[in-house]
């Protein structure tokens, strides 16, 4: 059975996951309102990537015994200037989970609760692919600028992500 203290951690960082969720689809939306279909398409395959980490936290609580809390999720911003403005913002926000993991594994091992930590351990690696994946978008993004050429290239190229 998971400890009250790590049951309360693991269901904040669930709700983390599904605020994830969110912000990516909001992110897609806007890439979608722009016709970067290929971008919005990046996006919405990384808003399903985040709602199954989600769902890894609600399954791993739910295994251990403990009570799964659904909180509400935060109203995403749903405006960004341009396309590198929308990664920028996916990568800050990625490091933000990348803390907060840490912190989550941390606390784990405060607790000498080595199940726990290995089941972070998981997202200890996603959190390395997932700032790996982003941070090539936003150095090419950057370079482009507001090339329209560019970033048509670039959209067409995040457009194959998963195909």
């Amino acid at each position: 059975m998971v400890n009250l203290t790590i049951e309360k951690v693991l269901n904040e960082q669930m709700n983390r996951e599904m605020n994830s969720f969110y912000l990516y689809l909001a992110m897609a939306a806007e890439l979608e309102s722009h016709d970067f279909r290929g971008m919005a398409s990046w996006m919405q395959t990384q808003a399903k990537e985040e709602f199954e980490h989600a769902m890894k936290f609600i399954g791993y609580l739910q295994e251990r015994g403990g009570k799964v809390t659904l909180e509400a999720i935060d109203k995403p911003h749903g405006k960004w200037a341009r396309p590198l403005a929308v990664f920028e913002a996916a990568l800050k926000h990625e490091h933000s989970i990348t803390a907060s993991i840490n912190d989550l594994m941390n606390q784990a091992v405060a607790e000498k609760d080595h199940a726990t930590a290995g089941f972070l351990q998981w997202f200890v690696q996603e959190q390395v692919e997932e700032e790996a994946n982003i941070e090539p978008i936003v150095r090419k993004l950057k370079v482009i600028g507001d090339q329209i050429p560019g970033l048509f290239y670039v959209d067409r190229e995040l457009g194959m992500r998963g195909k």
